[in-house]
């Protein structure tokens, strides 16, 4: 029986996390649509359909959406090859019916055949790129940085164009998001989250000290958001498809790319946001791709840009402290209300301080750690994980996300070629012991059918998981084991006891096989 999913459980938790989100979400609209060569604003409607229509609709409870920045190569050209924005937003259109189509033939399972380095790995290329794309806004450099290996000598040449005004205010800025969560005291205001606290810090710096001096930050350095005055100017901001376009098969195409493109993309953050949940809870991705399918179709009819779930925003999200996913329908009304409430505020938000917030997420996103972690786990673990890392860097996502899946499942294979695989499943019934018995090699493929065995255990039953014939088993399912154990089981009163798994796997056994009569599961 599902449970009743209470939005307002966590209205406290949820509304500081919601704040911070949206206070990394609107740089990002902004810079997303004027990379794109879109209106800005129509990516502030982006930000807001995804926070509250998506946020509403999907299942995830950390996930946030809006405009994406893998998808600006993309929507770039086709603004310039369509001729038109109202063309665009057919295409927009399009392809948010083709994903609510994926959704409803039941797609979104190739999530569950991503491993976990390549996730990794991607989060990382991800976390290194945010990094060094806002260095020059923290120095108040014009450089503007590309990609491949040019993004290192663009970081370089920003140095030499340095506004020591916007310097001071990101240096504050990193200050206050290091110190106040380490203050108990600071850190127990959860209304009062650090990164509220470094915007108004740094409004405050350059309107009452640095005005009118040398170190002021003028308005090419602050948030620029439109301000209409009048109900005709409001309209004019917002732009509606051109129905007219529909028969173009230029359109057909960029929807078609627009739909792959932002599905996959978006079917990684969903796994890598349920990874970052410290429940550990599943997210339905049919559901999240007919979500998103909405979203797009609601974004295009009012003007808005294309949308995924986007990594930044949702590691953001959790590292705000996010219980459910009412923190993304608050970010998005946020959005909305400061768009039409207080725009001139918002347009006195330096760069530097939102440069600040999300150089943090790229490094929390990027850690030495987490290199190590994989280093440690052995080539196997750490060769995809790195080529993944490097390729998302200097090429771009999907290629990246290709190549560690490429050199997975390449490893995969030999290993098969030397030892036997056996895949076997039948039905239990309430009540009996269930008898789960891992085959020789166990690897990242058999993810999505150990996840699924795991979720239908019933409630108050016994589970016995034997690993005795293994001689490899992925990190994936690893964590997938530990999870069900620690978590998953507790909550739904499963006993699970472990037999035969060895040292290096790092879990604990924790019983002998018992002489009941049980329904087994060879995996």
């Amino acid at each position: 029986m599902t449970k009743k999913i209470n939005l307002f459980a966590n209205l406290k938790s949820d509304f500081s996390s919601g704040l911070v989100v949206f206070l990394v979400a609107l740089p990002l609209c902004l810079g997303i649509a004027l990379a794109s060569g879109a209106p800005l604003f129509s990516g502030i409607i982006s930000g807001v359909v995804g926070g509250i229509v998506v946020g509403l609709l999907s299942k995830s409870h950390l996930s946030v959406s809006g405009p994406a920045a893998g998808l600006t190569a993309i929507v770039l050209s086709a603004i310039s090859d369509l001729g038109a924005f109202d063309v665009f937003l057919t295409a927009v259109l399009i392809a948010g019916l083709i994903q609510l189509a994926l959704g409803f033939l039941k797609a979104g399972g190739i999530s569950n055949f991503f491993p976990t380095n390549v996730i990794e790995g991607m989060l990382a290329g991800i976390g290194v790129i945010i990094f060094l794309k806002q260095i020059p806004k923290a120095l108040g450099s014009d450089v503007s940085v590309g990609s491949g290996l040019k993004i290192f000598s663009d970081v370089v040449a920003s140095f030499s164009d340095i506004k020591l005004g916007v310097v001071i205010v990101t240096a504050i800025s990193v200050a206050i998001l290091l110190i106040w969560n380490k203050i108990p005291v600071l850190n127990s205001i959860k209304l009062l989250p650090a990164a509220l606290i470094a915007v108004a810090v740094g409004i405050f710096v350059n309107e009452f000290f640095f005005k009118g001096t040398s170190y002021e930050i003028t308005s090419k350095y602050l948030v620029s958001l439109p301000v209409p005055t009048t109900v005709e100017e409001f309209k004019a901001i917002i732009i509606l498809p051109n129905f007219t376009s529909i028969t173009n098969p230029a359109v057909w195409i960029v929807a078609m790319t627009i739909a792959v493109v932002a599905s996959i993309e978006t079917l990684l953050c969903i796994e890598a946001s349920d990874r970052m949940d410290a429940q550990k809870r599943y997210t339905d991705t049919n559901t999240e791709l007919k979500a998103q399918g909405i979203g797009n179709i609601i974004s295009a009819l009012l003007g808005g840009l294309p949308m995924t779930s986007v990594v930044v925003r949702s590691s953001a999200n959790n590292n705000a402290g996010a219980k459910s996913k009412m923190s993304t329908v608050i970010h998005g009304v946020l959005l909305l209300i400061s768009v039409l409430t207080i725009p001139v505020l918002l347009n006195k938000i330096p760069f530097a301080t939102l440069a600040a917030v999300l150089l943090l997420i790229g490094y929390k996103l990027a850690k030495p750690s987490i290199f190590k972690h994989f280093w440690e786990q052995g080539k196997y673990q750490f060769v995809p994980f790195i080529a993944t890392f490097g390729a998302v860097v200097f090429l771009d996502l999907l290629k990246g996300v290709a190549l560690g899946m490429i050199i997975s499942v390449l490893a995969i294979l030999r290993g098969n070629m030397k030892r036997a695989y056996d895949f076997r499943k039948v039905e239990y019934k309430e009540g009996d012991v269930i008898h789960i018995d891992l085959a020789q090699e166990v690897s990242f493929l058999n993810k999505a059918a150990i996840k699924a065995t795991l979720a239908s255990i019933p409630e108050d039953s016994k589970v016995i998981i034997n690993a005795a014939e293994t001689v490899y088993i992925a990190h994936d399912v690893l964590d997938l084991i530990k999870e069900f154990r620690k978590i998953i089981a507790k909550e739904k009163n499963i006993k699970v006891n472990l037999v035969g798994f060895k040292k290096e796997y790092q879990l604990e056994n924790t019983g002998e096989e018992e002489k009941h009569v049980f329904v087994q599961h060879t995996i």
